[in-house]
């Protein structure tokens, strides 16, 4: 039996802006925006090469909005990565080095934090 993570929700208190930021700044695709009514709406993300999603919903979710903290991302290129965030606008951190990897940080507009790591070469 496989168990495939294939969705996280990340609470956000303006959709339009979160969804803005995930598309145009960090470069996720669009997949789905739904509004269901006024008072809610699905919008569903993928990280381009992933197979796991992100929801940012609204009148769905009593999770406060930047509560998220950990969201990792996995690249081959951690400088070019970086360069691509620079790029789109995100604040993001230097490079940072540690046994297990090198990663950058950044935080979207409600303060849901994120790292982005490269492994290190397996011996």
């Amino acid at each position: 039996m496989d168990f495939k993570l294939e969705l996280v929700s990340v609470p956000v208190s303006d959709v339009d802006r979160a969804k803005a930021f995930y598309t145009e700044q960090v470069g996720f695709n669009a997949d789905h925006d739904h509004r269901v009514s006024d008072e809610m709406r699905f919008v569903q993300l993928t990280p381009p090469g992933s197979a796991c999603s992100i929801a940012l919903c609204s009148g769905i979710m009593e999770t406060e909005p930047g509560s998220v903290q950990g969201l990792q991302l996995v690249v081959s290129d951690i400088e070019a990565a970086r360069a691509q965030l620079v790029d789109g606008g995100v604040d993001v951190s230097e490079v940072q080095d540690f046994p297990w990897g090198r990663f950058v940080f950044f935080k979207d507009p409600d303060g849901n934090g994120w790292a982005v790591q490269a492994i290190p070469p397996r011996d």
